[in-house]
């Protein structure tokens, strides 16, 4: 899947070297430090650099969920961990929240790069710390967030294996093949005045179907938003 602008669902194009690579190399390993349950800075960078929240139920003799949690444009990890922050606590499931190195992510305006690594050594960050379940490993966004997750959770099945958007707007190209199949949960506002639902995940939805993914798509009567009980019902199908 390639999108364009902000809303084209098209077939990959011819050079695809311009469109950089998303491929994460992290994977869920032995332990090497102990974590203490809370909200920490992951100190992987000056400025922007990302919170890991680890619930007070956590355990390392009990694997946990993880999901990657991006924000939106001009957007925040903080932002975006606080949306979870709560129902984090509520399930048991670990968050780790990352800026983007600008002031969106870079597939957004150009193609693949910095953030990937970024991301990268963010979850391997986490794996090093806490004991993580493979099989429940998610990425969430919103808004560009959304289109982000979107454009890393295709080439990254076989890690990220559900992937979460609220209200995208495109799924950027890359030169990345898609590895593994991850099941996808969709949702956007009728009355979007920022990413018109006609011009974005509709389209989006109906390519990706087509393309033979697995997608719960949700519609609700609102606008650039996530209300709580869509973050509510997309928690309860990821941990399903």
């Amino acid at each position: 899947m390639l999108g364009l602008a902000a809303v084209s669902a098209l077939p990959r194009p011819l050079r695809l070297f311009e469109w950089g690579d998303a491929r994460l190399q992290a994977r869920p390993a032995e332990l090497k430090q102990q974590v203490v349950p809370g909200l920490s800075p992951l100190g992987l960078g000056a400025g922007r650099d990302g919170l890991l929240l680890v619930p007070r139920s956590y355990s390392p003799n009990r694997p946990a969920p993880l999901v990657l949690a991006l924000h939106g444009a001009t957007g925040t990890a903080a932002r975006a961990v606080e949306r979870l922050r709560a129902t984090a606590e509520e399930r048991g499931f670990i968050v780790l929240g990352v800026d983007s190195r600008d002031g969106t992510w870079d597939a957004i305006r150009a193609g693949f790069g910095p953030d990937v690594r970024f991301i990268d050594r963010a979850l391997q960050y986490a794996f090093d710390r806490c004991r993580v379940d493979p099989e429940r490993i998610a990425v969430q966004g919103f808004s560009d967030g959304a289109s982000y997750a979107l454009g890393l959770g295709l080439p990254n099945g076989d890690l990220l294996r559900r992937v979460i958007a609220f209200s995208p707007g495109m799924i950027p190209a890359t030169e990345t093949p898609d590895h593994g199949r991850p099941r996808l949960f969709v949702s956007h506002g009728t009355q979007d005045p920022i990413l018109n639902i006609d011009r974005s995940s509709r389209i989006l939805v109906r390519g990706l179907k087509k393309d033979g993914y697995d997608v719960t798509y949700v519609e609700f009567d609102g606008v650039h938003t996530v209300p709580p009980e869509i973050l509510k019902q997309a928690m309860e199908w990821w941990l399903a």
